[in-house]
């Protein structure tokens, strides 16, 4: 009998159900085809594209638009002597554009979004979803039926197959997750490092029309700025959200009208620029000062991550409008016209943008240009903590307090520890470098690496999701890399001038990221390796050897299946145990978002006299937990609603496969052995087991059932109950498991492990706060596990 159940739980892990689940109610396979599509491909009219197209400029074009007023300064911070140069910078701006913005990202890479989200984390998710690469395997068959698990089906013997089988050996799996983090940091480091050289880019121009003025009241007034941004975080871009998008129209019109003015008033010489010669001249001097000067050209296509990771909110088609037809013409002939002014004002490189500008109109621009910066920066920030939420579904962040911000938009967040710490970071950045050069060289290093990172990842999806032919990934990753490692190698040059600030932001950001993600990977292999067998459970009868008392006790585990040994150490150390026990899962997806109506599986554990279940509760790593009493109302509204579901298949009849013929002999003993002891009974959305199954508690008004009475249970009998053991009380049972690096662990595993995760354990939120835990109502129960 023990092993049986052994076989069972076993089989259970691996997702093996009755084949009877493959035969009920077919014709909700095409339902839920139709639902998969809604939420795979959205139909806009184009009257609303081309609105979102409008709304987009706000939110996903202000970094990449705010460009011009630092590029020339950062290419030639030491003047230049060669009109040529100016020409050859330019055709190198042009073709920079049109490479990495234009044909990469705008055409390819936004069309590799998980369903609408950008980023390196939901390519990333995307990946997970089409190999085993995750590190933390708390996936479950059922994670694969829901409506937002969108994934392409790959032929065994094709070179995606083998792909994705070389994907799925350990180390690769790490170094995947390394990789990932490293873009992560990256963002981050732009988070700080944008806001930082756009307001201190747009504020220097108060010293062009008042030479007078010192430098230091620039840094004073841009770090004025960049205090009162971080400071009405808090409001979220909600309640000013409608401002951004006609200033960034008004800030691309005014820079492409400046732009016609300078070219028609110098003489339209530096449209020789868009011949591809230019570029190959430029290169050819082989002068060190031309390679350095790569890293400044880098910086015009700055925001062009950004413009990836903000997607979320507008459609592909949307976002591929606003930049080809207002986005590219204007920055071309923004930068156009500053090199047109440039190559008759050669002393004037290091503030072309504001020197170029008619005198009458000025103070208005200098105004534009300011809220640009501001509308830049907060596009950024708000990118910034999206993906830092990101990280945290995926268990690679501490846990902090994520705010909501608006109501209409899924992805407006805000993250009050870490807009604190990016205010401080780049505060220090503007007040310590004091210039837009040795910042533009760090922000340089930033966005370079995020771009490789981007690349290497996009390699895989091609393979894996597209299935394109080796002959496009490999002209894709070439072009890619070629314009990637110029402008890298180039920014190497710049570590010791301001270079250094990305990398070694990121690299603290990395330690804490991987440091958490290993001590959270440690705890849930201490939950899968130490689970309690079934037989174990079951021997000790439905009493459990205690005294059942009333109440409702919630368990919280890292476990979507099994018995986690925090059960066994409460109950072997404690004379009672509540009435209906409930282990709760809460555990985060690789999609995007998890529909309401799919957040919640039920589990029965055991026979119905044990009065054992288990609740998953599944999010998207965009949908927050939120701190309200919903969560714990809708557990066990889904737990109620499982328990009627169970009892109405119990005794039903179905007109159309007749569930409830009668038993034979030989029929009771198939259920035995596969199902420990009781029935297992599915019809497309409700799958029954009384072992452990992991069911979704749906509502029953496509299932066509007649009642029965029971002569053991009844529906009323146990609803009955648990309404009563719910009002007798609800515990809250967490387990506090403390990782330790054992005596005989290397150095650097116990700082990491003793020092690093101890002390962000320490200084991150409680799981009792996020679950809303009123003290009176939890219990914590403590273990130590050394690795």
């Amino acid at each position: 009998m023990a092993s049986d159940l052994e076989i069972d739980e076993e089989n259970d892990n691996k997702g093996n159900m009755w084949d009877m689940e493959q035969k009920l109610d077919q014709s909700m396979d095409e339902e839920a085809g139709k639902l998969r599509n809604m939420y795979r491909e959205k139909k806009f009219s184009a009257l609303l594209v081309i609105r979102l197209a409008y709304q987009s400029l706000g939110v996903v074009y202000g970094d990449l638009g705010t460009s011009p007023l630092y590029v020339f300064y950062n290419t030639f911070p030491h003047g230049v002597d060669d009109p040529e140069d100016v020409i050859g910078a330019l055709s190198l701006i042009i073709y920079s554009l049109t490479l990495v913005p234009l044909l990469k990202y705008v055409f390819i890479v936004l069309r590799a979004n998980d369903n609408g989200q950008g980023g390196t984390l939901a390519l990333y998710s995307l990946l997970c979803r089409h190999a085993n690469i995750k590190i933390i395997p708390n996936q479950h068959r059922t994670d694969e039926e829901l409506t937002t698990y969108s994934r392409t089906t790959i032929h065994e013997r094709s070179f995606a197959s083998k792909t994705q089988r070389w994907l799925e050996g350990h180390f690769i799996k790490r170094a995947i997750l390394i990789l990932v983090l490293v873009g992560t940091c990256m963002v981050i480091g732009d988070g700080i490092l944008t806001p930082a050289i756009s307001v201190l880019s747009a504020a220097g121009g108060i010293r062009v029309n008042k030479p007078e003025i010192d430098n230091r009241v620039v840094v004073v007034v841009a770090v004025i700025i960049l205090v009162g941004l971080f400071s009405v975080q808090h409001y979220g871009t909600d309640k000013v959200g409608w401002l951004f998008a006609p200033i960034v129209l008004v800030w691309f019109l005014l820079i492409g009208g400046i732009g016609i003015y300078n070219i028609w008033r110098f003489g339209g010489r530096v449209l020789k620029a868009f011949s591809p010669l230019y570029v190959y001249r430029y290169i050819r001097n082989g002068r060190k000062d031309s390679w350095l000067s790569l890293g400044g050209i880098l910086l015009s296509i700055t925001g062009t991550e950004a413009l990836f990771a903000d997607l979320a909110n507008f459609p592909v088609s949307s976002v591929q409008i606003a930049f080809t037809l207002l986005v590219f013409p204007c920055l071309l002939l923004a930068y156009s016209g500053q090199a047109a002014y440039l190559v008759h004002n050669l002393h004037h490189s290091q503030d072309v943008f504001y020197r170029s500008i008619p005198e009458k109109i000025y103070w208005p621009v200098f105004v534009v240009a300011t809220l640009a910066a501001i509308v830049a920066s907060q596009a950024t920030i708000t990118a910034t903590f999206s993906i830092i939420k990101q990280a945290l579904a995926h268990g690679c962040f501490p846990r902090v307090k994520v705010v909501h911000t608006s109501k209409k938009f899924l992805g407006q967040i805000y993250i009050p520890d870490i807009n604190w710490i990016l205010m401080v970071l780049c505060i220090a950045v503007t007040a310590g470098f004091k210039n837009q050069s040795q910042i533009g060289n760090a922000y340089g290093t930033a966005v370079v690496l995020v771009m490789l990172v981007t690349t290497l990842l996009m390699v895989l999806v091609m393979i894996l999701v597209w299935h394109c032919h080796w002959i496009l990934v490999v002209l894709f990753t070439g072009l890619s890399l070629i314009v990637e490692c110029t402008y890298f190698s180039a920014v190497l040059f710049k570590v010791d001038q301001g270079g250094w600030a990305p990398l070694a932001i990121a690299g603290v950001f990395l330690l804490v990221m991987y440091v958490w993600h290993y001590g959270t990977l440690k705890r849930y292999e201490f939950e899968l390796h130490s689970k309690v067998s079934m037989a174990w459970i079951l021997g000790l009868g439905p009493s459990l050897g205690l005294v059942r008392v009333p109440g409702i006790g919630l368990v919280y585990t890292e476990l979507a299946s099994g018995v986690p040994h925090i059960f066994s150490h409460f109950i072997t150390n404690l004379p009672a145990i509540h009435s209906v026990v409930v282990f709760v899962c809460v555990k985060y997806l690789p999609v995007y978002t998890v529909p309401e109506e799919e957040r919640f599986l039920v589990k029965r554990i055991g026979p119905k006299n044990y009065h054992i279940f288990r609740c998953v509760a599944r999010y998207g790593y965009k949908d927050l937990h939120k701190k309200d009493d919903d969560f714990e109302k809708k557990l066990f509204h889904n737990l109620f609603m499982f328990v009627r579901l169970e009892s109405m298949m119990e005794g039903c009849s179905d007109s159309e496969y007749s569930l409830c013929e009668p038993q034979t002999e030989q029929s009771r003993d198939f259920m035995l052995n596969n199902n420990g002891n009781t029935n297992s009974l599915s019809n497309g959305d409700l799958t029954i087991s009384s072992v452990d199954s992991i069911v979704p508690a749906r509502s029953p008004a496509h299932v066509n059932v007649t009642f029965q009475s029971s002569s053991h249970y009844s529906e009323v009998d146990e609803y009955e109950f648990l309404s009563n053991c719910r009002e007798a009380g609800v515990v809250h049972i967490l387990g506090n498991t403390v990782v330790v690096a054992s005596r005989d662990s290397r150095f650097y595993k116990k700082i990491a492990v003793d020092y690093i995760y101890a002390f962000l354990r320490k200084i991150c939120r409680e799981n009792s706060v996020i679950f809303n835990i009123p003290h009176e109502s939890l219990l914590n129960v403590g273990q130590v596990f050394y690795v």
